[in-house]
């Protein structure tokens, strides 16, 4: 079975799930992964190859349309990036199976277009959280007769293969994007209310210099209690000291899988979330982590957590042992070639996914968004920085994006 997965790179969460499928993938599937754009990372790319798959970069359309028509199986790995859009809605494309995997959430912008999945011969979830979006709402397109869903968030390997290792060590800690896009300014608040001496939150994750970050923890009355620690390469390194995982994200953020969050449980972490649809797709509250629903709830249970240890070590314990149980790629894997053995049945046909994203590419990123936004909307899509399927962005890949038609 030859699976062309068409990506617009393999960086981030999206890299780290693939490496992990083609390292348990069976060998009668064959995966090559065609990316859009140059790699940053290459650390997943190398990964990738060595379990046996090949990627490419730079084919011409025509390269590209004769990958699409040999293909068994057309994968595209989905979220809001322009040159995703691009091609979707672009020229049209040859006769196919097509498998959408979203990467997205689509509960919060940017959102999932209701006509992309029905487009689509099968569109995949990696969260079934995806189901409560706003814009599938009374509608067929997200209904497990059109959908399904496989996990892309994996417990960390030494989970699975260290039978001893456990978390306990009394630490706070969090991994992941320290960047309000996706981080929430309760983190500092929230160590920051701490009535206990001698706390501190060791912050795992890349942050750069002109961040806001710097400026919040600056406001703290505690700013020694946000420890940046930088990016690390190790999670389980990283997170050998934790005994509470302070996850707490903006209520806007378009995680799914939450690489982080998975790991760290495995590794027998108790996390600490807000109330958000993703999270609490991963948290079951009081048995495998805690779940607040607000600041001030979050700081009532981390005092509760760390007055109570044992019992912070024991949800840790529960965490562990569902996440190695349910979160393996060997499971994400059999689900999708359960699903690539289905689609096999059905004859190939051209697809047509240019209506659902409109004609140009003002009109993509207005659908993803949920409608029209002023060139100088202060959302946070429309002010970010020209990554993340942003506007800015999207005016990287075409200038002319506000331009009248």
């Amino acid at each position: 079975m030859k699976i062309v997965h068409i990506t617009p790179h393999l960086g981030g969460g999206v890299g780290k799930a693939h490496a992990s499928l083609c390292a348990a993938s069976p060998a009668n599937c064959e995966h090559h992964y065609v990316l859009l754009e140059e790699a940053r990372d290459h650390r997943y790319v190398d990964q990738i190859r060595m379990a046996g798959a090949r990627v490419t970069l730079g084919e011409t359309p025509q390269q590209l349309h004769d990958l699409m028509a040999g293909a068994d199986i057309v994968q595209f790995e989905w979220w809001n990036h322009p040159l995703m859009c691009g091609l979707l809605a672009g020229p049209p494309l040859p006769a196919m199976r097509s498998v959408f995997w979203s990467h997205v959430s689509g509960v919060c912008a940017p959102f999932i277009p209701a006509a992309l999945i029905e487009a689509a011969d099968r569109f995949v979830f990696t969260s079934a959280c995806s189901r409560q979006a706003p814009n599938l709402a009374g509608s067929e397109a997200g209904s497990p007769q059109r959908t399904d869903v496989i996990n892309s968030g994996f417990c960390h390997p030494e989970a699975v293969t260290d039978g001893a290792l456990e978390s306990g060590k009394g630490g706070i800690s969090y991994l992941g994007t320290v960047d309000f896009t996706k981080m929430s300014p309760a983190m500092m608040q929230v160590i920051d209310r701490l009535e206990a001496d001698n706390v501190a939150l060791d912050v795992w994750g890349g942050v750069h210099d002109n961040s806001p970050v710097h400026t919040a923890i600056a406001a703290m009355k505690h700013p020694e209690r946000f420890r940046l620690r930088g990016h690390s390469a190790d999670p389980a390194d990283a997170l050998s000291r934790t005994s509470v995982f302070m996850y707490l994200l903006q209520p806007f953020h378009f995680g799914t899988a939450e690489n982080a969050l998975i790991e760290a449980m495995s590794l027998g972490c108790a996390p600490l979330v807000f109330a958000n649809p993703c999270e609490l797709a991963i948290v079951r509250d009081g048995e495998t982590g805690f779940v607040a629903s607000s600041a001030d709830h979050a700081v009532e249970l981390l005092s509760w957590m760390l007055d109570n240890p044992d019992e912070v070590h024991r949800i840790g314990a529960n965490a562990r042992a569902e996440v190695c149980a349910l979160k393996t790629p060997e499971r994400s894997i059999a689900a999708f070639q359960a699903l690539w053995t289905e689609a096999m049945q059905k004859p190939k046909r051209t697809p047509d996914f240019a209506p659902a994203l409109g004609a140009t590419p003002r009109d993509w990123y207005d659908t993803l968004n949920g409608g029209k936004l002023s060139a100088d909307d202060d959302t946070s899509q429309a002010s970010q920085a020209a990554s993340k399927g942003s506007l800015a962005h999207f005016k990287a890949y075409f200038p002319d994006l506000d331009r009248p038609q």
